[in-house]
Formats: structure tokens, C-alpha cells, sequence
């Protein structure tokens, strides 16, 4: 079962004139560097209107990346993100724009560790510290000017306000090599451990919003199909029921004494849901400002160490040519090549 854009089934029930609508996607499953993110958006909508928060913000928001200089771009993070100066603000211009909508005068976060920090899924402090290139994170917006950007923030502001949307919640979760790889000798198994992570998230929306009635839909995570066993084991306060289970989708209703919650596992999910599609571009921009941290940490032990977006092709080049930088700063391999 694959839905249209903006048209992920509804609950049978509403509660309250608002409904809660949550996306989730990751940025950084495969690389051999870096770190893994998992980003997440929450909105409050009417319950009589559309779920399609392209139509509803199209005066400020559009999913075609040439239009980015008059809308933010929300869409797959691959196709807003290019390697590029435009790109980067692209990205930044949406993840910055959206994440100040948490702040009442819509001041977007001064900087890279407030983004990764300030919310209730960030890492332990003493294990991202673990990792020295973490204290180069850097003062934001990296790509353009702190003033257009809150313009930004306030023209959205205005459109969600117009449209009776409210951005209810949004983040992003990091997790550091260290974290990762601490986790796969404990699992020995990397799809376990992304779970463990994802869970640690979806948690956190089934007890913060999950008591107004709240529809998640997820991008589905590496090759799992089958998903029930896992939702029963990690929600053990909830009934859960198999909505429908088929290729390419998945969903669930989640019932609980006080909380109830549809969870949908889509491929290709931020094709079909806003709020996918701006927790991918969380994530990419996440891990983006953590892979510049990194390259800003090892250029100072290394000038001439070619920058690396942590790929595995060109991670593996990057591990080669950084040997004699590593020795000199005496880096643990645990904390910065994953095993998995």
C-alpha cells in the first residue's frame, strides 16, 4: 500500500479539534565516518483540513529545489542537499527556519551543539565529548547571514499561523561513532542498534504526544520488512494491531490506557509525508555540521588531510592518508571508524 503525497490514511478516530501528525528519517546509516541522525517533526493540524503540508505552506515552502530562492525546500534531503555553497544554505535555510519555530520570538539555534544538544533525545554529554572533534562544532547559520534567516523563520511563522498549523515538536537525535559501535558489539547486529535508537524516539513521541492521538509515519529503515515483534517488545504499555502489512508498507495502531498512535513504515516515506521529508533535512543538516567539525579538527592536525564526507569509498582513502595524524593525536579507532 503506497499513498499520494500528503495522503497518509487517517485514523478511525480524532480527538480534539486538532490532529498530531510525526515524521521520522535518519541520515548517515551507511557511512564508515560520522556519526548516525535521526530527525523528527511533529504538527498540530486541523482536523478538517488536508494533510498535505505542501498545499497548505505552498506560499512559503515548496518540495523543487530551483525554487529556493523564494521557499524553503522540503523534500528528501538528497535532493535538497547538493555539495555545493548553494546547497548547504538550501538545507540550512529549511532546518533553520523550521527548528526556530520552537523559540517564541523564532530565533533559530546559535549553534551546531545547541542544535544537537537542545532537545530530549540528545546524546550523553560525556559521550560526545569523547569524540574531540565534537568542540568544532560551529556558531549557525554556516552558509548565509543569521538576519535573512530569521526573516525566514517569521514569513514562516505567519504561513503556519494562516494555515492553524503549529509545529509541535522537532529534533534530531545524534549518534557518535563511539555510541554506534558500543552498541553493535553489544548486539552484534547494526540493524538491532539503529532500532534501539529509533525506538529511543519514537518513545519519546508516544509519551509526549501520543495522548492526543498522534500519526507517525517512518522511512523505512534498511531492508526490515516486519515490524510488530519489535513495536510489542518496545511498547509494552500498548495493545498493538496490525493495520496492513504489504511491500514497501507497513502500519500499525498502537493502543495504550491513555495513549493511542498509527504508525506507518513507508519506503520511500518522504515522498508521501512533509514531516518525513523535513526530518530527513533535520538529519542531513545534522550530520552535515558534524562532518565539518570533523574535517575542522583533523585539517589542524593535518593541513594538507583532504576533507571526507565519511562515505565508505572515500572514508576508507580518508582513514589511509589521516594514519600518521591519527598516531599524533593518539585517537581511539573505536570512536571514529564504525564497525558495522
Amino acid at each position: 500500500m503506497k499513498t499520494s503525497k500528503g495522503e497518509i490514511p487517517r485514523p478511525a478516530s480524532l480527538v480534539g479539534e486538532k490532529r498530531i501528525i510525526a515524521g521520522v528519517d535518519e541520515a548517515g546509516l551507511g557511512p564508515l565516518l560520522g556519526p548516525l541522525c535521526i530527525g523528527w517533526s511533529v504538527f498540530r493540524t486541523p482536523v478538517d483540513s488536508t494533510d498535505d503540508l505542501w498545499k497548505l505552506l505552498q506560499d512559503v515552502v515548496s518540495d523543487d529545489p530551483k525554487r529556493d530562492k523564494s521557499r524553503l525546500v522540503v523534500a528528501d534531503s538528497k535532493r535538497v542537499f547538493s555539495r555545493n555553497a548553494r546547497g548547504l544554505k538550501r538545507l540550512e535555510n529549511t532546518a533553520l527556519a523550521f527548528l526556530a519555530q520552537r523559540d517564541e520570538g523564532r530565533r533559530p539555534p546559535l549553534d551546531a551543539r545547541q542544535l544537537v544538544l537542545g532537545n530530549p533525545h540528545a546524546p550523553d554529554t560525556r559521550e560526545l565529548d569523547r569524540h574531540p572533534w565534537y568542540t568544532r562544532l560551529e556558531s549557525l547559520p554556516v552558509a548565509g547571514e543569521g538576519g535573512g534567516v530569521e526573516l525566514k523563520a517569521e514569513r514562516l511563522h505567519r504561513a503556519l499561523a494562516r494555515a492553524e498549523v503549529e509545529v509541535a515538536d522537532l529534533g534530531v537525535r545524534l549518534a557518535p561513532a563511539g555510541e554506534l559501535n558500543a552498541s553493535f558489539r553489544r548486539t552484534e547486529n547494526k540493524a538491532t542498534s539503529v532500532w534501539d535508537i529509533l525506538l529511543d524516539v519514537l518513545r519519546g513521541l508516544w509519551d509526549r504526544h501520543g495522548a492526543t492521538g498522534l500519526r507517525v509515519v517512518v522511512d523505512r529503515q534498511g531492508g526490515r520488512w516486519h515490524y510488530g515483534p519489535l513495536l510489542g517488545r518496545g511498547f509494552p504499555d500498548a495493545a498493538v494491531r496490525l493495520v496492513t502489512e504489504a511491500p514497501g508498507y507497513s502500519e500499525f495502531h498502537l493502543t495504550g490506557s491513555e495513549r493511542s498512535m498509527r504508525i506507518a513504515f513507508a519506503e520511500r516515506g518522504e515522498d508521501q509525508s512533509f514531516a518525513v521529508s523535513l526530518a530527513s533535512c533535520l538529519a542531513k543538516y545534522a550530520r552535515e555540521l558534524s562532518m565539518r567539525a570533523f574535517n575542522a579538527y583533523f585539517h589542524e592536525l593535518a593541513p594538507g588531510l583532504v576533507p571526507t564526507a565519511g562515505y565508505r569509498k572515500d572514508g576508507h582513502r580518508w582513514v589511509r592518508d589521516a594514519q600518521s595524524a591519527l598516531r599524533r593525536a593518539g585517537i581511539d579507532g573505536e570512536l571514529l571508524v564504525r564497525r558495522r
